[in-house]
């Protein structure tokens, strides 16, 4: 297809910043007859990405792959419904979007919060190596399933939460899985979230003729469970923790609270600021700068690299048999 002139990546600015608390990140926002999607949405970021927007009037749908665990890690937001899905299982992603297509509604917001992190070498069961599985190709296919209702809204947005992870490692279109090639957890991770940035500027560029903008973010460095597959030997080798297993001095004040780590990607959701605005990287309630080498803040060149975008799309299309759907 031929694709639209992608926005530029250079700050606003917002006026906002990386101290800015979720609800200060809609920016008077209000969401009701809004209906939003977020993944993850029972741990971590992601449920306080849900109950901000839950407080803002959205109604929230949140898929799990652990559905009891995930109403009472919820039971204290209102409007919000737990349905079944598992990332890395390609019928249950069909389930949960035909069962919310059948509805016939609109879907307002999709924000793709759900990550695994550093895990040992998993596959799914159709041989996918987990990271990009779960991260990535479950997203895919999920939103163009849910393509038809991000359609009638008649202006929805794509949030895709990537991480300066992606400053790791770029996309091995030759090898994804980790086929070939030794598999290393962080740039499994590092790949994975690429492929986030990546997706978002090719989903942009897919969906701007139906009013459909997507955008990436990195949220900051929380203290959230995606660490859960890290032993402290593995966090200490890269400098997250001390001897003593603390979070290291020189590091403190570089970690944000869960709702200051939430604020990016609500403002991504929700704010008005963003009108118009699309396939970008954010971070620290802004449009980031590109950066020019790894270490800095900012996107790296190739995680928003329109033809390396499209060249993912493609090969997640041929990865999931899914292509965008249609009515």
């Amino acid at each position: 297809m031929d694709l639209p002139t992608p926005t530029p990546q250079r700050p606003l600015p917002s006026g906002l910043g990386p101290r800015t608390a979720a609800e200060q990140a809609l920016q008077g926002a209000r969401l009701q007859g809004q209906t939003a999607v977020v993944t993850g949405a029972y741990s971590g970021l992601g449920h306080e990405v849900a109950r901000v927007l839950s407080a803002a009037g959205a109604r929230v749908l949140a898929p799990a792959r652990r559905v009891e665990e995930a109403r009472r890690a919820l039971a204290d937001v209102p409007g919000v419904e737990v349905a079944p899905l598992d990332l890395m299982d390609p019928a249950s992603i069909d389930r949960f979007a035909d069962e919310l297509l059948a509805r016939g509604g609109p879907l307002h917001l999709l924000v793709n919060c759900a990550a695994i992190m550093a895990s040992p070498l998993l596959r799914d069961s159709r041989g996918h190596e987990a990271q990009f599985s779960t991260n990535h190709l479950g997203h895919f296919q999920l939103t163009l399933r849910l393509w038809p209702a991000l359609r009638r809204a008649g202006g929805a947005r794509i949030v895709a939460v990537s991480s300066r992870g992606h400053q790791r490692s770029g996309v091995d279109f030759d090898d994804p899985d980790f086929e070939r090639r030794p598999y290393d957890r962080w740039t499994a991770y590092g790949q994975s979230k690429t492929a986030n940035a990546l997706f978002a500027v090719a989903a942009d560029a897919h969906g701007r003729g139906d009013g459909i903008r997507a955008l990436a973010v990195h949220p900051g460095s929380i203290l959230t469970p995606l660490t859960r597959h890290l032993a402290l030997a593995d966090l200490q080798a890269v400098g997250l923790r001390d001897e003593h297993g603390e979070v290291p001095a020189n590091r403190r004040q570089h970690y944000k609270t869960v709702s200051e780590g939430a604020a990016t990607i609500v403002w991504c959701a929700a704010s008005p600021r963003l009108q118009g605005l699309g396939g970008l990287y954010c971070e620290d309630l802004d449009i980031a700068a590109v950066a020019e080498r790894p270490g800095q803040n900012g996107v790296m060149p190739h995680a928003v690299d329109p033809a390396l975008a499209e060249r993912l799309w493609q090969l997640s299309e041929g990865l999931t048999g899914t292509r965008l759907a249609t009515g």
